[in-house]
């Protein structure tokens, strides 16, 4: 009969050896915790309960389409991996069955997130952290109306265009344009 709360170890030795494994498997968790709350741009912390198996695939299809990823995890486990990081006091955060989202953009795991919520009133954002920002619900629906990263280098890319086209579109005009637009340049440099 094997020990209660463990299992025979393999060739019927009773000692157990599910607990050390399990140690293990928490330790890896914890540290796997660490390295997301330490490397991302944004981490969305929400509530889950009741959202089926394909709702949940379908969130994180959308999160890993924007570059993010989503990770469930033992509350316990998660404040561990908190302690000592910037945003420890999001631990606060971690009650229920909550599901963590995340991503190295700022902006894009908040983004999805805030979507999905408005979808499904099972998935209930309770807040996050941007780097040592603890969010609340209001928070992570700011930095969800930002701007993404992609969206921020198209702007500045089509701002430093502008001039350019002016520039090309001047030199295209006849003549009498071109003597007009250096007077209106002097007059300026003169005022």
């Amino acid at each position: 009969m094997p020990p209660r709360g463990g299992k025979n170890e393999p060739g019927g030795n009773p000692q157990t050896w599910s607990e050390t494994v399990d140690r293990a498997q928490k330790e890896k968790v914890v540290e796997e915790l660490g390295q997301i709350f330490a490397s991302s741009g944004v981490v969305v912390v929400a509530h889950y309960a009741g959202i089926t198996v394909a709702e949940m695939q379908d969130l994180r299809a959308q999160m890993r389409e924007a570059g993010g990823s989503v990770r469930v995890a033992k509350n316990k486990l998660a404040k561990i991996a908190l302690e000592g990081k910037p945003a420890a006091k999001m631990g606060d955060l971690l009650t229920g069955m909550t599901v963590l989202s995340f991503s190295e953009d700022p902006v894009a795991a908040a983004k999805v997130c805030e979507a999905y919520a408005k979808k499904n009133d099972k998935f209930v954002i309770l807040g996050g952290a941007m780097g040592d920002t603890v969010l609340d619900q209001a928070g992570v629906k700011s930095v969800a109306s930002m701007p993404s990263r992609e969206e921020l280098i198209a702007q500045i890319v089509s701002m430093i265009g502008a001039p350019a086209s002016s520039i090309a579109g001047a030199i295209g005009a006849p003549a009498s344009n071109i003597a007009g637009i250096l007077k209106t340049i002097e007059e300026k440099a003169a005022a």
